[in-house]
Order: structure tokens, then sequence, then C-alpha cells
């Protein structure tokens, strides 16, 4: 029983993006700079690589692989929304991913995700790799830090891509472990296509590329109901609220 609703939650989440309605990110108006600032912000902030892992090192033979769904709170009612998404902005984007990380020596992890985002010409890939400080015990927490790369394709209107660094600790009880972490995220956005066009014809503003940092903060909750099968809730907050599930298969 419980293998069957683990198996449902993970088709559900690979589905997830069909939930609500998403927009493409296509311009039909031009922006202000300060309004590209602010998009950018958001934009980075939400496609950004989430943690939705605690800090302790998957091992040399530890491998997972995962289904994944972020939700994103934007402020729909701004004018870049609406122009970026043709008056059609929802409330929640959700981005579904697909994920896989592996451990290697010296308590090291490497991993990756793709995403592509239904009813959206938004996709997403991303790269991270993290270090165990601690790698924790029993009676110990584990500390760990991570890097993380993320890039926008698929859009013409808009080129993103996001560095993250970030440190995290966490400890394991019976199937619980909690983890809480903090870090920055390198935001760096670029208009072309319709955007460039229709800032510069219709309000005189040729758009200059945003790069800045931005910092998170983050936490969840792993949970391990089954042998190799795992549920991760993580919320974080770097400029917009994010909310991700995760169910993974891995040891």
């Amino acid at each position: 029983m419980l293998k069957r609703s683990a198996i449902a939650l993970v088709l559900t989440l690979c589905t997830a993006g069909h939930a609500l309605a998403n927009a493409d990110i296509s311009f039909i108006r031009g922006i202000p700079q300060n309004a590209f600032k602010s998009f950018t912000r958001e934009a980075g902030s939400a496609l950004s690589y989430k943690n939705t892992a605690p800090a302790a090192p998957l091992g040399i033979t530890g491998f997972d692989i995962a289904a994944e769904v972020t939700a994103v709170d934007i402020r729909k009612d701004t004018d870049y929304w609406q122009a970026a998404t043709g008056d059609k902005a929802p409330s929640l984007f959700l981005i579904p991913k697909l994920r896989a990380r592996k451990g290697l020596l010296f308590g090291i992890d490497v991993g990756a995700m793709y995403s592509r985002v239904p009813d959206s010409n938004i996709q997403l890939f991303g790269a991270e790799v993290s270090k165990a400080i601690l790698e924790g015990s029993a009676a110990t927490p584990a500390l760990g830090v991570r890097a993380t790369y993320t890039r926008l394709t698929n859009v013409d209107d808009f080129d993103l891509q996001t560095v993250g660094i970030d440190a995290s600790i966490s400890k394991g009880f019976l199937i619980v472990t909690p983890y809480f972490g903090a870090g920055a995220v390198w935001i760096d956005g670029k208009a072309k296509g319709n955007l460039k066009s229709r800032s510069l014809t219709q309000l005189g503003v040729d758009l200059k590329e945003e790069k800045f940092w931005q910092e998170r903060f983050f936490g969840g909750v792993k949970v391990t109901p089954l042998p190799l099968f795992s549920i991760t809730g993580e919320v974080e907050y770097s400029g917009r609220p994010t909310y991700s599930i995760k169910a993974a298969f891995g040891f």
C-alpha cells in the first residue's frame, strides 16, 4: 500500500505543472529599467537551484533520482509580470523538475536538474556540487556548503542565469531530518527580442543587463517512510517565497 502511494506521489509531482495554468514569458510591451530589475530579481529567485536536501552527504555508493515541484508566489498584478505574460500572469508559477544526485569521495555530492514547465515556454537546467564539512552522526549534526548553477532556455525575450552559494545544517531523528540554511544567489538577467525592442521604441529605454546578489534563507524536512524512498518539503525566501516538494528514490 505504501509503495503504491509512493509511486502515485512521484507521478503526481511529474505532472503537477498542469494543475495550475502557467504562461509563456513573451513580452507584449516594454518596461522601464527599474521594473526590469524587479522582474529579473523575482525570476532569478524563482528559477535558482533549490536545496531540498539535508546537509549530510550521500556517500560514495549513494545516489538518488527525484521528481520535484516548486511553487513560486509571484507579484502577478505588477506591470512587469503582466507585460511578460500577455496579461495572463498566474498567482503561482508551478515548476516541475527532474533531479539526480550522486555521492563521491570526501563528502562531496554532485547533481543535475532539468525542467520544462507545461503551458509555458520556460525550460531550465542546472547543476550543483556540495561538500559536507561535518558528515553528522547519531549525536552530532551535519554541516555542508554548496554551489549551484541554473540557466533559463527557450525564452526569446529574456536571458537568465544564476549562481548560488549556501551553507546548511541538519540533524536526523529516526525517519525525520529537519534542516536549515542560508546563502546568496548571483542573478544575471539580460533583455532581448520583444522586450528589448519594445522597451526602446515604446519607452525610449535601452534596457541594460542586470547583475546582483540576492540573499536566500531556507528550511525543510526530509521524511523517509520507506527504505529507498523519501519525501522532502522546503520553504525558501529569496525576494519572494517559494515552496518545494520532492519525492526521491535512492540510497
